[in-house]
């Protein structure tokens, strides 16, 4: 039998800070909010610069001639250039995007002159000053946000643990194995190597994605420890269809839903029943559709709840606005749909 092997590096590892490192310039809310700030900044601007509502409109209108093409230009180059940006060290990715930002604003700025004749030569420094104390102000606030939320992603984690592998699922499974030691010995080894391997993942590092197929593989070996101890009472239908297996999403994501559907849904009903999975790939997104049976007497809060608010948030570290999270009950049924961007891993 395969040994189980300990994670000699969870101690160390697991709640140690991350290093400044960029936002996500390939997601909608970071590009939203740079959108409003940059754009925030240049109302501020233009009231600090005029004494009237209606010289503060035209002064606002003759900024924009200068700060709507370096700030759309920017996105969209900052956009293709994520992975590469992703890879350099912090500071010489800032370095970088500091250089682009003043760049663009000098490439603008001498077309406004030669094109609409709105600025003078001599406040090309000033739209230098004033595109880097924007860029320093948006990437300072993406690194202090980025290191606000880090006691939140240790805090979710620690949520996880306390959340998806409860003592009962523990005990009752330890207990099926040793039932059938003896009569199915490679049965139960199995189920023991499944064992490891959940837990080995659950006591992990649980901060990056990774590959939706890992996370499919972990929950089927979840399932069949469920249904070694659940037998007949338990059905399991999988629909997956054209999702591609490097699809990146958080991990231990399905499991805990996949728990809840057996605790809530599976377990008071003498009969047991059914849990169905649906994924599918969309226009550039995955949706992930889990439903099981719910009666009057199931409690979806309590426990279920907290490992709702778990995922929703992790997505939305994660993710920020690209995710989402929904949950119903209609016609006996709990459902739950989960929508993340699709990202492919990158080796």
């Amino acid at each position: 039998m395969a040994s189980i092997k300990q994670n000699p590096t969870f101690a160390a590892s697991e709640f140690r800070q991350p290093l400044s490192r960029l936002p996500d310039l390939r997601n909608m809310g970071v590009c939203l909010r740079i959108l409003i700030a940059v754009n925030l900044m240049g109302i501020i601007a233009a009231v600090l610069q005029t004494s009237t509502l209606q010289q503060a409109f035209s002064r606002l209108a003759e900024l924009s001639i200068t700060i709507q093409p370096v700030l759309l230009a920017s996105l969209l180059l900052f956009y293709a250039a994520y992975p590469l940006l992703r890879k350099l060290p912090y500071a010489w990715a800032v370095a970088c995007i500091i250089g682009t930002v003043l760049l663009l604003t000098s490439i603008i700025h001498q077309m406004d002159i030669y094109g609409f004749g709105a600025e003078p030569p001599a406040s090309l420094i000033r739209s230098w000053l004033f595109g880097l104390c924007m860029t320093l102000t948006i990437l300072g606030y993406f690194n202090l946000r980025q290191r606000a939320l880090s006691p939140a992603i240790t805090e979710a984690r620690l949520q996880a643990l306390q959340a998806r592998i409860r003592p009962h699922f523990l005990f009752n499974c330890i207990n099926a194995v040793l039932s059938i030691m003896r009569s199915e010995p490679k049965r139960a080894e199995t189920a023991l190597e499944d064992m490891a391997d959940l837990f080995r993942v659950v006591m992990s590092d649980n901060r990056e994605l990774v590959p939706l197929a890992q996370e499919l593989a972990l929950s089927r070996q979840y399932l069949a420890l469920e249904k070694l101890r659940l037998d007949e009472r338990l059905e399991i239908v999988w629909q997956i269809e054209n999702v591609p297996p490097d699809a990146l999403i958080p991990p231990l994501v399905l499991q805990p839903l996949l728990e809840n559907a057996v605790y809530h849904g599976i377990e008071p009903l003498p009969q047991g029943g059914r849990i169905t999975i649906q994924i599918e790939a969309g226009h550039k997104e995955v949706r992930l559709r889990l439903s099981n049976p719910c009666t009057t007497q199931s409690n979806h809060h309590g426990g279920n709840k907290m490992a709702l608010n778990n995922i929703r948030e992790r997505l939305a570290l994660h993710f920020d606005a690209e995710a989402t999270l929904s949950s119903q009950t209609g016609q006996g049924q709990y459902h739950v749909e989960i929508v993340i961007p699709y990202r492919e891993h990158m080796a």
